[in-house]
């Protein structure tokens, strides 16, 4: 027993140091590379909107929706709005998702997707620190570095393209309700998709 107390104590506050975002909270900065090469900072978008997309082009979740143009369709709508959007790899080397800045590239070019930049986050040290769990994890952040969503893309949980438009899309409500100066009707939803592989 006494060699366990450690351990527990150890799991409890390594959980409790990636405590889940709640709309309303201060987004915590970053610096990761782009697929690029380049640093890209989180504080260098201040006073826009950023969309942070966690992303797995090999999850079948992801598939629907980059698949049917749905993604790629909010990106392109959204970005020409004003809107910074960043699709962000946490996948681990060896595992499912994981891309080199080259084949990030070449998986965007082939999904016609239009994201600002996609961020390579190998360590998984971003995606802790947001507690992304699924692919997608959809996270809205103002104009003043504020959480005003987090959550699912929409309300139908499924990989089936064909319930996107029957779906209540929470990323596109947030964004019209932000670029009009309204509150978010839904600040927060349960994400779904394939697992984050750290």
């Amino acid at each position: 027993m006494k060699y366990l107390l450690p351990l527990l104590g150890g799991f409890i506050l390594h959980l409790s140091a990636f405590a889940a975002l709640e709309p309303g909270q201060e987004a915590p900065d970053f610096t990761l590379n782009d697929s690029k090469g380049q640093p890209r900072k989180l504080s260098e978008f201040r006073g826009k909107i950023v969309v942070l997309e966690w992303l797995n082009h090999d999850c079948p979740f992801v598939k629907k929706h980059y698949g049917s143009g749905n993604m790629q369709k909010l990106q392109k709508e959204y970005t020409a709005k004003g809107v910074v959007w960043l699709s962000i790899l946490s996948s681990a080397p060896g595992k499912q998702g994981h891309r080199t800045g080259p084949q990030a590239d070449a998986d965007t070019k082939d999904k016609s997707a239009s994201p600002t930049a996609v961020l390579l986050d190998p360590a998984g040290e971003v995606g802790q620190k947001y507690e992304a769990k699924t692919t997608p994890d959809m996270f809205v952040i103002n104009q003043e570095g504020k959480v005003i969503y987090a959550g699912a893309i929409d309300s139908i949980r499924s990989t089936d393209s064909a319930d996107i438009a029957k779906a209540e899309n929470y990323v596109r409500q947030t964004l019209d309700a932000a670029l009009a100066g309204k509150p978010v009707p839904t600040p927060k939803t349960t994400p779904y998709g394939c697992s984050v592989k750290y």
